[in-house]
Formats: C-alpha cells, sequence, structure tokens
C-alpha cells in the first residue's frame, strides 16, 4: 500500500496525448488534417503539457496493426509541425521504422508499448541517444483482454520492467534514458489495475521514472457507471484526476493524459503539500 507520508509529493511531468488515428478509444477521428493535429498539440503545451505523445496506431483492445506507410502518413507531419515550434515530442510507436523517421522529424522520446520487442528498436534508440519508454503488456492488443491472468500483478509487472530496462541497457540505452510504464488497461483486468495503482510505490522506488496512462481507461468508465453501462470516455473526468492525484502522491514523474489543463490545475494544487 502506498504510503504518502514517506516522501513529499513531486512535480510530474504531463505528456497530453494526441492519437492521429480515426479509431483511437476515445479520441480518434478528432482531427481531420494535419493543422488540426498540430494546433490541437500546441493547445496542449498551453494548457500545460511538458510532452505532446503523437501516436498513428490505435492500441486499444482487440485493434489491430496498420500498415507503415499509412502510420508515417498520420504521424510524420504532425511531428514536424510540433518541432517546428519547438514542442518536446514524443513517438507512440513499436516499430523501429516509424520511430526512425519520427526521431529524425524531431521526437525525441520513444513510447513503446511492446518495451522494444522490434529487434531494430534498439539500435535506433541507442543511436539517436532518445528517451525510452518501456511498457508492460501482457500479450497483445488482439489478445491482451481475452483473460489476463497473474500470481502476483504487482511482483510481474515490476520483474518485467526491471528485465527490459536491463535489456535496453545492454544494446547501449542508459539508465538516464529509460522511462517504465506499468500497463494500465494492457493485459490487465479492472482489479489488476486497480491492483497495480495501489501498490505503485513498489515500481516509483526501483530507481526508474514511471509514466502512467490512466486517462479515461475503460475500468475508470466502469467505476463510474457499470460494468453493462460504463461511463462514456469524454465523461470520465472525475475519475482519471482522482486516479492521477494518487498517482502524483505516490511518486509518478509522468502523467499521460487528455485533459491537459485539468490535469495540471490538480497537480499544481497537490504539489503545494510539498510548502
Amino acid at each position: 500500500m502506498t504510503d504518502f507520508n514517506s516522501k513529499p509529493p513531486r512535480k510530474p511531468l504531463l505528456m497530453g496525448i494526441l492519437n492521429v488515428t480515426p479509431d483511437s478509444f476515445s479520441d480518434g477521428g478528432s482531427y481531420g488534417c494535419v493543422q488540426d493535429a498540430i494546433d490541437a498539440g500546441l493547445r496542449m503545451v498551453e494548457e500545460g503539457a511538458d510532452i505532446v505523445d503523437v501516436g498513428g496506431e490505435s492500441t486499444r483492445p482487440g485493434s489491430q496493426p496498420v500498415p507503415l506507410d499509412i502510420e508515417k502518413q498520420r504521424v510524420l507531419p504532425v511531428i514536424e509541425g510540433l518541432a517546428g515550434q519547438s514542442v518536446r515530442i514524443s513517438i507512440d510507436t513499436y516499430k523501429a521504422a516509424v520511430a526512425r523517421e519520427a526521431l529524425q522529424a524531431g521526437a525525441q522520446i520513444v513510447n513503446d508499448v511492446t518495451a522494444l520487442r522490434d529487434p531494430e528498436m534498439p539500435g535506433v534508440c541507442a543511436e539517436v541517444e532518445c528517451t525510452v519508454c518501456l511498457m508492460h503488456m501482457q500479450g497483445t492488443p488482439q489478445t491482451m483482454q481475452q483473460n489476463p491472468s497473474y500470481g502476483d500483478v504487482v511482483e510481474e509487472v515490476k520483474q518485467f520492467l526491471l528485465e527490459r530496462a536491463a535489456f535496453a541497457k545492454t544494446q547501449g540505452i542508459p539508465k538516464e534514458r529509460i522511462w517504465i510504464d506499468p500497463g494500465i488497461g494492457f493485459g490487465k483486468n479492472d482489479t489488476h489495475n486497480l491492483t497495480v495503482i495501489r501498490d505503485l510505490r513498489v515500481l516509483t522506488e526501483t530507481g526508474y521514472p514511471v509514466l502512467i496512462g490512466i486517462s479515461r481507461k475503460g475500468f475508470i468508465g466502469r467505476l463510474l457507471g457499470s460494468r453493462e453501462s460504463p461511463a462514456p470516455a469524454k465523461d470520465r473526468l472525475e475519475g482519471t484526476l482522482a486516479l492521477q492525484i494518487y498517482a502524483q502522491l505516490a511518486g509518478a514523474a509522468i502523467l499521460r493524459t487528455h485533459d491537459v489543463r485539468a490535469a495540471r490545475r490538480a497537480a499544481t494544487v497537490i504539489e503545494s503539500l510539498s510548502l
């Protein structure tokens, strides 16, 4: 259980979510053209985002991979436009070919939901000296929610992330450029998600910055509604903020969010507790 008295609240980085896809679970199809997406990213920065995370392929449960050329067409012009405005950009991809061109276009962080499963990804990241976020996922987006099972979900997630971080270091990616993400909603049922969040200090005490992606997740909809009738994605703000505040108090270093302004205001209030 998280002990909120052990450390003062820390100021987390905010990562705004910019999905340039037609089928992401919350904001798919929101941006009709490249300029709309760029403008949305710039608004996130104005609202307090430290990083804009650009993704061109949905990884929601049951989603299907998209061809490389389509993913590149979606993300590269947006990254170039934001980079021209000095925005710190993360590319949300597990494909080395996409990451390579995104980094050339101005991205500085690779957010990899498969934790470097593409054998070419470590070399790409090591070569350009970018930050890498390694996420835990049981299975694939196509299978991950069919029947997730763990003995001790917190320990298994921790060990997986430490093993992948150790692997990354053997590939030339130093510890100071590695973040870890427990993968809330990725191969985990509602109980697994809540257990990982409750015991998040186990991960934040590993010495790696922890990114937490809770925003508008399905289990929040079920908590605010019911399993049969969950609250819709855009009506999950209060639940999202409650869990983001908890994660901040538990030492999360990066909060990935759709609702940047609200998340920044909530985080600012929590930061005041350290005065």
